[in-house]
C-alpha cells in the first residue's frame, strides 16, 4: 500500500514539478510577480470566493441531506435526485446560463418587463453560480452517511430523555463530520481551480489570471509564480481541514453486520416550509438552468443540427470519464486506506500531495503533462492514455474523499477479528473491507466521471486529435457568441451525466 500510494503521489506532483522547473528558472522574476499588490488581491478575493461558496454549500446540503433521507419530506426519493442533479451542470455552461436569465437583457427582464436587474457580475454572481453547481459535492456523501448511520446511537439518545434536535446536534451531526469535511473540500478546492464560472462573471480570481497570462505566453514564469502561490492556498485549505479530523472519533457502526433502516422523522408542521425550501434549491439550480437550455434548443432547431458530431462526442466523453474514473477509484484504495488506518506524518504527506493537482486549473495541469508527454514519453502524447492521466491527477481528490468518509464508517475490529482467523491482508482488504466500503469507492468514482465528462482546458490540450467531446464541441459551438448552438450538446451532456447519477442515487436509496 505505502508503494503504490507514493506512485499515486508522485503522478499527482507532476504539475508542481512542471512549477518548480519553470520558476527555477528565473526565481526573481517570479519572485517580483507574487510580491505584487495585485497578486494579494487576487490571493484575498480567492478566499474569500472559496470561503463563502464552501459555507453556502454545506449550509444548503446538510439540511437538504436530512430532508431527502430521514424525513417524511412529500416525495423525498424524487427529491434526492433532482437535489443532486446540479452536479452534472459544468460552471461554464451555468454561468452562461445565468447571465442568460438573470443578466442584463436577460430572459428574466424582459418577463418582468423591468429596465434593468441587479447586476449578476462580479463576486455576488460568481458566488451563486459556483454555490448552486458545487453543493451536491457535500450532499451525496453526507446522503450516503445518513443511511448507514446505527440507529441504535439515536435511540439510545432519545430514550435518555433528549429531544430530537439534541439528539442529532449530540449524535448524528458528529458523525457527518468526514463526509461534511471531505465535501467542503471538494467544493473549496473546485473554487479555487474554477475558471469557466469566474471568466464569464467577470470575477478576477488566480485561475482567470493564470489561464490569460499562460495563453498569451508572454510571462509564463509571472504566471508560474502566480500557480505556486496558489497551490500554498490549496496546502493550507488541505491543513484546515485536517485540523477538523484531527480529534480521534469513532465513526463506525456499532453491529455493522446487522444493518436496519433508520425511523423516518415526521416535520408536522414544518413539512411545508421544508418543501418550499427543497423546491426553491431545485428550482433554481436545476429547473431554471434546464429551461433555458430547452428555450435555447427550440433555436437551435431552426437551424441544422449536427446529429452526428454529438453523438460521437457523447461516445468520447463517456468512453474517456469512465476510464479515468475507473483509474481514479483504484488509485485513491491504497491512499485513503493509509490515511485511515496507517494515520501518521507519512501518510498524511501522501495523502496531502495526491490532492495537489485539483487546485490548478486545467490549463497547468495540461500543459505540465504536455512538457512530460514530448520530452519524457513522446509516445504517450496526444493519446487517450495522457487525456485519462490528466483527469486522474486533476479529479483524484474525489475519489480519495468519498472512499475515505467510507473507510471511517467501518468498525476495524472487524478487520481485525478476520486477521485472528487465518486470513492474509490481502484477503481481509478483498472480502471484508473492499465490500463495505463499495458504495463509497463507488460514490467517488461517480464524482471522477460526472467532472472528467464537463472537463475543458486539459481536454482541448491534450485531446488525441479528431478526438471531440462534448465539452469541446460546446466550447467550439459557442465560442463566437452564438450560444444557442451549444444548446443541444449541452442537453446531451447533462442527459450523459444525468443518467448514471441517478441511477446511483435511486439504488443508494434502497440499501439500509
Amino acid at each position: 500500500m505505502l508503494l503504490a500510494a507514493a506512485l499515486v503521489a508522485l503522478v499527482a506532483l507532476l504539475p508542481l514539478a512542471y512549477l518548480a522547473i519553470v520558476v527555477g528558472g528565473d526565481v526573481d522574476a517570479a519572485r517580483d510577480s507574487v510580491w505584487t499588490s495585485d497578486a494579494l488581491a487576487l490571493l484575498g478575493r480567492s478566499t474569500a470566493l472559496a470561503a463563502a461558496v464552501t459555507v453556502t454549500a454545506i449550509a444548503i446540503a446538510v439540511p437538504l441531506a436530512w430532508l431527502t433521507v430521514r424525513t417524511d419530506l412529500p416525495g423525498r426519493r424524487l427529491w434526492a435526485v433532482l437535489a443532486a442533479l446540479p452536479l452534472v451542470i459544468p460552471s461554464y455552461i451555468g454561468a452562461y446560463l445565468v447571465v442568460s436569465a438573470l443578466g442584463p437583457s436577460g430572459l428574466a427582464q424582459d418577463a418582468l418587463g423591468v429596465d434593468s436587474l441587479p447586476s449578476i457580475y462580479g463576486f455576488p454572481g460568481a458566488w451563486f453560480v459556483l454555490t448552486a453547481f458545487t453543493y451536491p459535492y457535500v450532499l451525496l456523501p453526507v446522503q450516503a452517511v445518513l443511511r448507514s448511520l446505527d440507529p441504535a446511537l439515536e435511540e439510545a439518545a432519545r430514550g435518555m430523555g433528549r429531544s430530537p434536535w439534541q439528539a442529532f446536534r449530540t449524535v448524528v451531526l458528529p458523525q457527518l463530520v468526514p463526509a461534511i469535511g471531505a465535501g467542503g473540500l471538494l467544493v473549496a478546492l473546485y473554487v479555487l481551480s474554477d475558471f469557466g464560472a469566474v471568466s464569464i462573471l467577470r470575477f478576477d480570481s488566480f485561475t482567470s489570471v493564470i489561464y490569460t497570462t499562460y495563453r498569451s505566453s508572454f510571462d509564463r514564469e509571472g504566471a508560474a509564480a502566480l500557480a505556486c502561490l496558489l497551490v500554498a492556498l490549496t496546502v493550507l485549505v488541505l491543513w484546515l481541514e485536517g485540523r477538523t479530523r484531527r480529534a480521534r472519533g469513532t465513526y463506525a457502526r456499532a453491529a455493522p453486520g446487522v444493518q436496519r433502516r433508520l425511523p423516518i422523522v415526521a416535520l408536522g408542521r414544518w413539512r411545508w416550509p421544508a418543501l418550499a425550501f427543497t423546491g426553491g434549491v431545485v428550482g433554481l439550480t436545476l429547473v431554471l438552468p434546464v429551461a433555458v437550455l430547452l428555450y435555447w434548443s427550440t433555436k437551435s432547431f431552426a437551424g441544422e443540427v449536427e446529429w452526428d458530431v454529438v453523438a460521437g462526442a457523447a461516445g468520447n466523453s463517456l468512453l474517456a470519464a469512465a476510464v479515468a474514473a475507473a483509474v481514479a477509484a483504484t488509485c485513491a484504495v491504497p491512499v485513503a486506506l493509509l490515511a485511515v488506518r496507517y494515520a501518521g506524518r507519512l501518510s498524511a504527506g501522501l495523502e496531502r500531495a495526491s490532492f495537489a493537482g485539483h487546485a490548478l486549473p486545467g490549463i497547468v495541469v495540461a500543459l505540465a503533462l504536455v512538457v512530460v508527454g514530448t520530452r519524457a514519453w513522446p509516445a504517450l502524447y496526444q493519446t487517450l492514455a495522457m487525456l485519462v492521466l490528466a483527469y486522474v491527477v486533476l479529479f483524484l481528490p474525489q475519489a480519495i474523499g468519498a472512499t475515505r468518509a467510507a473507510l471511517l464508517r467501518i468498525d476495524p475490529h472487524v478487520e481485525e477479528a478476520a486477521r485472528s482467523l487465518g486470513r492474509t491482508p490481502l484477503a481481509v482488504l478483498r472480502t471484508i473491507t473492499a465490500p463495505l466500503a463499495r458504495s463509497g469507492v463507488v460514490a467517488g468514482a461517480l464524482l471522477v466521471f460526472l467532472t472528467a465528462v464537463k472537463e475543458l482546458p486539459a481536454t482541448l490540450l491534450l485531446a488525441p486529435i479528431g478526438f471531440e467531446t462534448l465539452a469541446t464541441e460546446i466550447f467550439r459551438t459557442t465560442e463566437s457568441s452564438f450560444f444557442e448552438r451549444g444548446a443541444v450538446p449541452s442537453l446531451v451532456l447533462l442527459a450523459v451525466s444525468a443518467i448514471p447519477l441517478a441511477l446511483l442515487t435511486i439504488r443508494s436509496q434502497d440499501r439500509p
